[in-house]
């Protein structure tokens, strides 16, 4: 599937391993697993940024492989998961940037025309986990919510 506001195509990836259990090498413990990921979303840390610590650190490079279960459903099952979902927190994180930047620059029309993109995907994104009837987004999602969520994230940005 191609990108939603550019011309890639969005091609590559990277491949995941064929077998699916864990290599024969590695010797941490399913609860051990479970424990580090706890430790590291208690830090503040988001899913992919402990997938990649696992990765890197502790040479684990399929979560589920090893403990059956992907990272947000161990921190779901803990009540450690991110209240707003991380690629929504990213585009709005991203929106409050720009509306930053054009609060300083009013004339830069590139950025006001970038703005509209991410809102839009914003609002698609919104959308999307309103029909998954997300516990994220329940209920009545709109412009105020999405307001309220991007005056959080200008609170944790400064």
């Amino acid at each position: 599937m191609g990108r939603m506001h550019s011309r890639g195509k969005g091609i590559s990836a990277s491949a995941l391993p064929y077998k699916r259990t864990p290599p024969s090498w590695l010797k941490i413990s399913a609860p051990d697993v479970e424990d580090n990921i706890c430790k590291f979303a208690k830090k503040g840390l988001t899913p992919s940024q402990i997938g990649v610590i696992l990765r890197d650190s502790h040479g684990i490079a399929q979560v589920k492989s090893v403990t059956g279960s992907k990272i947000l459903r161990i921190l779901k099952a803990h009540g450690l998961a991110p209240e707003i979902p991380e690629d929504l927190y990213h585009l709005i994180k991203k929106a409050v940037a720009i509306r930053k930047h054009l609060e300083r620059n009013r004339k830069d029309k590139d950025s006001k025309f970038r703005l509209i993109l991410v809102e839009s995907r914003i609002h698609r994104l919104a959308r999307y986990y309103k029909k998954q009837k997300s516990s994220h987004l329940s209920g009545n999602t709109n412009l105020p919510l999405l307001a309220h969520l991007w005056h959080r994230v200008r609170l944790e940005l400064e």
